[in-house]
C-alpha cells in the first residue's frame, strides 16, 4: 500500500458488484491482494475496491498514477474461469458511450478511459501511462453472493497475474496465447489468455 513517504504510482482497482455472483471477481481479487505480506507489493502500489463506483474511480485517477490495473469480469466467449490480460494503453478510446445518463457500472476500459479523459480536460491531473485489465470469463452474473467454482479457482492465479504486471515479471501462464485485436475500442491492444484447469 502507499504511504505518505512513498506516493502511489500504481493503482490496482477491483471492479464489480458482489451481489451479482461472478461479477464480484475483481473485488475479491483485490481483497486477496490486500491480505498479502506488504513486501509482496512493489513500493508505490495502492489497492482500491472500486465496486460499482465508476465516477469515483475516474476522479481518483486524477490524483496521478503511472499505471492503472483494472480487475473485472470480461466476457469474451471463453471457458468460465479463463483469465485475460489486456494492454489497453492510455489513448482515448475510439468507441465512446452514447450520450445519456451515466451508468456508474459501465466499467469497460473504453468507458473508464473516456470518462477519465473528459474529466482530465476539465480538471487537469496526470493520466496513467499504462492501463491494463486483468479479466476473468464469468459463469454466472445473476443475483447472488459468492463466486462460481471456476471463477473462484481463477482468483489466486489472477492475484499472481497482477503481481506479475506490477513487477514486470511474466505471470505463470505456460498455456498463454498472446494475440492482437481491437479490444474495447482500441485497435492493436494486446491480450493474453489463460484457461485455468
Amino acid at each position: 500500500m502507499s504511504t505518505a513517504q512513498t506516493p502511489a504510482h500504481t493503482l490496482v482497482a477491483g471492479v464489480g458488484n458482489i451481489f451479482l455472483s461472478d461479477d464480484g471477481f475483481g473485488v475479491e481479487t483485490v481483497r486477496r491482494l490486500g491480505r498479502l505480506e506488504p513486501s509482496r507489493l512493489p513500493p508505490g502500489t495502492e489497492l482500491m475496491d472500486a465496486g460499482i463506483r465508476g465516477v469515483h474511480l475516474a476522479y481518483k485517477l486524477l490524483e496521478g498514477y503511472r499505471t492503472l490495473v483494472l480487475v473485472d469480469v470480461v466476457g469474451r466467449g471463453g471457458a468460465p474461469g479463463t483469465l485475460y490480460t489486456i494492454d489497453v494503453g492510455p489513448e482515448p478510446p475510439d468507441t465512446r458511450p452514447a450520450p445519456g445518463p451515466l451508468d456508474t457500472h459501465a466499467m469497460d476500459p473504453a468507458t473508464v478511459l473516456g470518462l477519465l479523459h473528459d474529466l482530465h480536460a476539465g480538471a487537469g491531473g496526470t493520466l496513467p501511462d499504462e492501463v491494463y485489465v486483468v479479466g476473468c470469463e464469468p459463469l454466472d452474473t445473476a443475483d447472488g453472493m459468492g463466486l462460481s467454482d471456476p471463477v473462484e479457482a481463477a482468483v489466486e492465479p489472477a492475484v499472481e497475474r497482477v503481481l506479475g504486471l506490477l513487477s514486470r515479471r511474466p505471470a505463470p501462464a505456460a498455456d498463454s496465447v498472446p494475440r492482437h485485436d481491437g479490444d474495447h475500442g482500441r485497435p492493436g491492444s494486446r491480450t493474453t489468455e489463460t484457461t485455468n484447469s
